[in-house]
């Protein structure tokens, strides 16, 4: 279980190996992804508040990265956080989500993005529930929701 002691060493100290490796050229990315998905995933963009049904569902599943298809996270691992985006405590594997200091709009943030392609995600939080206290606070927008 990865817990804040082992973001921040990640984020300070470097990502664990992923997998595999995903590039694409702007142009590339730009022909796979909506306009909106593009600002999101490739220019870390963050999409409205609410803006997503995917905040509400809870049913069994997983979820990929909308970019590459890797799979980041299980619906087990989802919860109702309030926020308007989707939360989840953990990722499927330690080494699918990458972890790196933001610090823009005067913040001092973690964001974290997908370890194979470098989508844009969202951000992570030492504030969630037990057993882990993390909140991954994630942009819907950057992610499909896989059928079990």
């Amino acid at each position: 279980m990865i817990k804040w002691a082992d973001v921040i060493h990640f984020t300070n100290k470097g990502n664990p190996t992923p997998d595999k490796r995903v590039e694409k050229t702007e142009e590339e990315w730009k022909q796979l992804l909506t306009p909106e998905e593009f600002q999101v995933t490739r220019l870390k963009g963050t999409e409205r508040s609410f803006s997503s049904e995917m905040c509400s569902l809870f049913e069994p599943g997983i979820y990929e990265c909308k970019c590459c298809g890797t799979l980041l996270f299980d619906a087990s691992e989802k919860f109702e956080s309030g926020t308007g985006w989707p939360s989840f405590t953990q990722p499927v594997k330690e080494n699918a989500v990458g972890y790196h200091a933001d610090r823009s709009h005067g913040m001092i943030r973690v964001e974290v993005t997908c370890n194979v392609c470098d989508s844009h995600l969202g951000h992570i939080f030492p504030d969630g529930p037990p057993p882990s206290g993390l909140r991954y606070c994630i942009n819907a927008l950057s992610l499909n929701k896989v059928k079990e």
